[in-house]
């Protein structure tokens, strides 16, 4: 078997693994990059790519004192607050933006318009503490390495094209409403037109995305060595020390060996069956939906246990929810479709099959499947129904389907979208009570008419109003459904990847049974039991960690202790 040497051996390349990479180079360490996928990026390269990170320097209003999140956290985590890897993250999270974007390829836009998501806790923000990645146009990356790096979700682009969430994304959802709307969604599709006809692939690179391309620049600008398809097979001991790993390729097997440190990055565990039918609630964890790659089925974790780590499943939930849709396509394939953005626009309720709402619908999306599975009666599928009216369907997208000019007609054909003339006849063809969802939707819209929802208090917050449609009042999140026909997309229990991860300490060093480090192993990304204690206080609160902890890993292996740009 070969053999290869380096300072710090990385294991995964989604925005933790990334994020270790390129700090542990940037500071003089030879570091080694392995990714069990063609192509990397994980499940980052899927996502809205934004990243909660309180007291960031990109902010441009007052810089909050650490106790203003803190104290938010503290309310919303309740007893699962862990005060040392908090703080660690807290302390850590605006250095690390600020050396990021001033320190390398890597560039960031302030997201102050985002609120937390649990508006009326406590030390809640209404906006400023989250930054997203800059968009980058794929002509200005080595053909070489754009070649490595995952292609955007199709199921949340427009025709393989990304949408940046914010101004881009609202121009496009009011494309029909003003000429430079128009315009600028027609330069955008131009644009990608050109990008698919010459190269194959969206170069405009937005989004999870963008934030993967600019790390893989990073870390190819300061030497990093990066391998696709070389999944780790098990670590590599010298008494109960870790010391690489053996890697296999398409040559062959490697032994990787890692002087200053190995630091797992594999996604944690959403594609192990075995696994999540175990841990999950009601069996959401069979036939699992979820949003991460096929590859996260949990190497990294099970590496670590053979070296005398420990799963910690003591979160409140072990699964970033996530309501998802499933699309069949004419290929053949079933897509999975993230409803992130159309639950909390005028106009949408959520029901189970007993025609009742069951939340705050405008509400996070982890707090949407949450309630989904709490309100669903033991030994029933865990499932519901999102429903619009006409008038909102040619309006505003509706899970896969689009508003007008483009047409409804596939999504009728092939069964993703549901219809009915009347509210009565959606309910036979879905499964729904009849009687109920009538009587649902007329006291919802009793209530939509006056800018009011007595039973969950939809709009109350910044998170609820800035989710709806600012053109539309008097609550921007409430809408009466009133305009026949009536549509209606079934949703599953998804995730965006587990929160249940291996023990580690505030410096992201993997812990055993003993609560003692493991020498030279380091756990970040959802590999790392989740620091907010499998709660989801804010958009962004996945990979705004995963960065964190491995600019954090990358430090303490390196030896580090000033901070590369002073905030």
């Amino acid at each position: 078997m070969r053999t290869l040497s380096c300072d710090l051996l990385v294991i995964g390349s989604g925005a933790g693994g990334l994020s270790a990479a390129v700090t542990a180079a940037h500071h003089g360490l030879d570091v080694v990059l392995v990714e069990k996928d063609t192509a990397m990026g994980g499940a980052t390269a899927w996502s809205g790519g934004w990243m909660w990170t309180p007291r960031h320097p990109l902010h441009e209003g007052p810089r909050e004192d650490i106790e203003q999140p803190r104290t938010y956290l503290k309310n919303a985590l309740g007893q699962r607050y862990d005060a040392d890897r908090v703080d660690a993250f807290l302390h850590a999270a605006p250095h690390m933006v600020g050396f990021f974007h001033e320190k390398t390829a890597t560039r960031f836009v302030d997201g102050g318009g985002i609120a937390d998501i649990h508006g009326d806790l406590p030390g809640a923000s209404q906006g400023g503490r989250q930054v997203g990645p800059k968009p980058v146009n794929g002509w200005r990356l080595k053909p070489s390495l754009l070649r490595k790096l995952t292609r955007q979700m199709y199921e949340t682009s427009f025709l393989g094209m990304g949408i940046m969430a914010g101004p881009d994304l609202q121009k496009f959802l009011h494309v029909m409403s003003g000429p430079q709307n128009f315009a600028h969604a027609a330069w955008r599709v131009g644009l990608h037109t050109v990008d698919m006809a010459v190269r194959r692939r969206g170069m405009q690179l937005v989004n999870g995305p963008a934030l993967i391309a600019r790390l893989a620049k990073s870390a190819d600008d300061l030497g990093v060595r990066m391998y696709v398809d070389a999944p780790a097979k098990r670590l590599l001991l010298e008494g109960k020390a870790v010391c690489g790993a053996v890697v296999a390729t398409p040559r062959g097997g490697v032994e990787v060996w890692a002087r200053r440190g190995t630091v797992l990055a594999t996604g944690g565990f959403p594609n192990d069956a075995e696994r999540t039918a175990a841990l999950f609630p009601k069996g959401t964890g069979e036939n699992h939906k979820t949003l991460s790659p096929a590859t996260t089925t949990g190497d990294g974790i099970r590496m670590a246990e053979e070296a005398g780590a420990v799963l910690d499943t003591s979160g409140a939930s072990l699964a970033a929810w996530c309501p998802v849709s499933l699309v069949p396509f004419t290929n053949g394939r079933v897509g999975r479709f993230p409803h992130i953005i159309d639950r909390g626009k005028p106009g949408v309720i959520g029901v189970l099959r007993d025609g009742r709402r069951f939340v705050n619908e405008a509400d996070g999306y982890h707090q949407y499947v949450d309630a989904m599975i709490r309100a669903t009666p033991e030994g029933e599928e865990v499932a519901s129904w999102l429903i619009c009216d006409h008038r909102y369907q040619r309006r505003m997208p509706f899970g896969m389907s689009r508003p007008f000019p483009l047409p409804r007609f596939p999504y009728l054909r092939n069964g993703y979208l549901r219809h009915g003339r009347t509210l009565e006849e959606l309910s036979v063809t879905c499964g729904i009570d009849p009687t109920q969802l009538r009587r649902t939707v007329d006291e919802f819209n009793a209530g939509a008419i006056r800018g009011i929802d007595p039973e969950f208090g939809r709009g109350r917050t910044a998170y609820n109003r800035k989710s709806g449609d600012f053109a539309h009042g008097p609550n921007p999140s409430l809408g009466p459904i009133e305009n026949a026909p009536f549509y209606a997309i079934k949703v599953y229990p998804g995730s965006f990847g587990t929160f249940a991860g291996l023990s580690a300490d505030a410096h992201a060093r993997v812990l055993d049974a003993a609560g003692d480090p493991i020498e030279g192993l380091y756990a970040v990304g959802t590999d790392q039991a989740n620091v907010l204690g499998g709660h989801y206080p804010s958009g962004g609160i996945n990979i705004g960690p995963a960065m964190t902890f491995g600019y954090v890993a990358a430090r303490h292996a390196a030896g580090v202790a000033e901070y590369e740009v002073g905030i």
